[in-house]
């Protein structure tokens, strides 16, 4: 991996809501993001350096919204921690949940959702044990029941297409179709899952060893970059307790769960290609604006998503070598 370079903000927008954790942009160079209180919100005006951004609300999930997938006519596919994957549409805000349960277990944490060509909606769950008010538990014990779904069109009822993650999040798929790309959080890698081919069905590393804790995933076209933000550095800490027997792990997330939580000021995002070849890091410490889960790019500008904040960073979009 190359020599980091400098992640460098230009504003940050208040969006009226905590915890925008994920960000995609429409045609228009909007962006819309979900917040802690359920609202649906596109925001409009980022890029342009000295307009006022504006900010409506297009629809309430009734939930916790976190990953989002924009679909043509309007349609948004939207990851809900406390309803599982839901459909809005964005002309009238209607709300229509597609999936809620598993083989007969609720979906209590979806992640991350991609729509494939073939109309099929593959997503993420983050883990099967911690909800999401308890996420850093499940960064702590090191459960490993992230899942990675499959919801075939007309389905209602998804398949469990790999299990065994370490905090299933990002997602998104390669160019040609032919694989998924899953970020595991508390494992710092990025892990490839077989669509098609010889070898389809079967998972294996992508990237390993990265900078920090991958979170969601954003690829603007099929022929970009993947971006991968990195909601916060490698903790050399919490690597030796993984190591650690899993009742120590457990008695360590029980502690976890209700200590005082602040994020380090150290962000990043990556972009990479479909080899698994690191094109940049992009990287800030000190930062002011904290805990960084998702990354999208609109008008030359990168738009950077925080569980934590109450707003959105608007920072240089330098282009990948």
């Amino acid at each position: 991996m190359d020599r980091p370079t400098a992640l460098t903000p230009l504003r940050y927008v208040d969006v009226g809501g905590r915890g925008p954790e994920d960000v995609v942009a429409d045609a228009h160079g909007r962006v819309l993001t979900g917040v802690e209180d359920g609202r649906i919100l596109r925001v409009d005006g980022l890029a342009e350096p000295k307009a006022e951004a504006r900010v409506e609300t297009l629809a309430e999930t009734g939930g916790r919204p976190l990953g989002l997938e924009l679909l043509p006519e309007n349609v948004l596919l939207v990851c809900d921690a406390e309803r599982g994957l839901l459909r809005v549409d964005l002309t009238d805000g209607t709300v229509r949940v597609l999936a809620d349960s598993v083989a007969g277990e609720r979906l209590r944490f979806c992640s991350n959702v991609v729509a494939l060509s073939d109309g099929s909606v593959c997503f993420t769950v983050s883990s099967r044990r911690h909800p999401l008010e308890h996420w850093i538990g499940d960064l702590v014990e090191h459960t490993a029941t992230g899942r990675l779904l499959r919801l075939a069109p007309g389905n209602d009822t998804p398949e469990v297409l790999l299990e065994g993650l370490q905090f299933a999040n990002g997602l998104t798929a390669s160019a040609d179709g032919s694989f998924l790309v899953v970020a595991e959080t508390s494992a710092y890698r990025l892990t490839r899952y077989w669509l098609t081919g010889p070898r389809a069905g079967r998972s294996e590393p992508f990237v390993e060893n990265l900078p920090g804790m991958p979170d969601n995933i954003w690829r603007g076209t099929p022929d970009g970059p993947i971006r991968v933000a990195l909601a916060g550095p490698r903790v050399p800490p919490l690597d030796l307790l993984h190591r650690a027997t899993p009742a120590v792990r457990c008695a360590a997330a029980r502690v976890a769960v209700h200590a005082p939580f602040r994020p380090t000021g150290t962000i990043g995002v990556l972009a990479v290609d479909d080899t698994g070849r690191v094109l940049q890091h992009l990287t800030r410490r000190h930062s002011r604006f904290r805990m960084v889960t998702s990354v999208c790019e609109t008008g030359g500008r990168l738009i950077l998503g925080s569980l934590w904040e109450r707003g959105l960073a608007v920072c240089e979009a330098p282009v990948p070598k």
